[in-house]
């Protein structure tokens, strides 16, 4: 009988059962829904991000409640209402998910920052570690909108907020990013030469839509597709091998099927979100059994074995994943 293969893997230093992670999303906001995933077989997960824009809409209410009638009394002189430092604001909440969800896993819990500038994000980095974090995930979601800006003004902004993070922080700092880059494998060793220990491909922008009816715009989720999966595959291919850092692949992500391309393409974790909100925590374990029997089928020892073996630099051909990939998927198409 052919031994099962070794799931295990390694991402950014912690040592994982298998490559499967949940990622931010509303599941992971919620003790209950993190136990599940746990028992269903993710081998970590990642916390909703924590916003720049709540924890600075948090504070603004709060200073405005402090200043509430401030002066106007002798006897209220500096506001009715205690000092910010002994106040629960901010960032009070999600902390107390992550020390709950500290004391109730075993797995790793990686914490996840959403932001745009360094602001006080090296503050709640620290915070983070502080409060038991195995790791951070820094959620960049910067649209560059500016026509005054330029390219290198917004890689700068990237770099900038993770050396500030990192200069901060000792636990390991993985950065998700979009593809929008005009370089993006110039990019991903910038960040992590600026401090990255892995790099999370590809942050998915939400796009906006139209109410014609209210003729406004507004915010309209839609879910992942599994054919979305193809760029990530491309890039993970491409970068394995030219990085000291670890890859992990988001979007896209929906059965074994993906995650097994996205490993042999070089990816050390493969992260799930619209699959887990859709078929919920269990599906996990449908993902783990079809990985396990398609690698012990195939005789792989263990994943570290098939890592990468079908990356653009162990590929026979590599410009397949370059400009001649896109001949032939014009060749290839077929209306029947």
């Amino acid at each position: 009988m052919t031994p099962t293969t070794d799931l295990r893997t390694h991402y950014m230093g912690l040592d994982l059962a298998n490559p499967i992670v949940a990622s931010s999303s509303p599941l992971t906001g919620q003790i209950d829904t993190l136990v599940a995933l746990q028992e269903a077989g993710a081998a970590a997960i990642v916390l909703p991000s924590l916003f720049e824009e709540q924890i600075e809409h948090d504070a603004m209410g709060l200073h405005r409640g402090l200043d509430t009638g401030a002066d106007q009394h002798g006897e209220v002189f500096g506001g009715y209402f205690p000092e910010l430092d002994s106040y629960n604001t901010g960032p009070d909440r999600y902390l107390r998910t992550l020390i709950a969800a500290k004391n109730e896993l075993t797995i790793p819990v990686i914490a996840s920052l959403n932001g745009t500038s360094t602001g006080g994000w090296t503050h709640y980095a620290k915070l983070l570690e502080d409060e038991g974090a195995d790791a951070l995930e820094l959620n960049i979601y910067l649209i560059a909108a500016d026509a005054n800006a330029s390219a290198a003004d917004v890689e700068d902004q990237y770099l900038q907020l993770v050396a500030a993070v990192r200069s901060t922080v000792e636990i390991p700092l993985a950065v998700k990013i979009g593809p929008f880059f005009s370089s993006p494998a110039n990019m991903a060793r910038r960040l992590v030469d600026a401090g990255a220990d892995g790099l999370v491909l590809f942050n998915r922008f939400y796009q906006p839509d139209i109410d014609l009816d209210q003729l406004s715009t507004t915010p309209n989720l839609v879910l992942s597709s599994p054919n979305e999966m193809r760029l990530v595959l491309r890039w993970v291919a491409i970068l394995h091998g030219q990085l000291e850092a670890s890859l992990a692949a988001t979007t896209g992500i929906h059965d074994a099927e993906a995650a097994i391309k996205l490993i042999l393409a070089g990816a050390d974790v493969t992260m799930m979100t619209s699959a887990l909100l859709m078929h919920g925590p269990e599906h996990v374990t449908t993902v783990l059994d079809g990985l396990s029997h398609w690698f012990t089928e195939r005789e792989y020892r263990s994943l570290t074995q098939a890592r990468g073996s079908l990356s653009q630099k162990s590929s026979p051909d590599p410009s397949s994943f370059e400009r001649t990939n896109y001949m032939a998927n014009l060749a290839s198409y077929s209306p029947h």
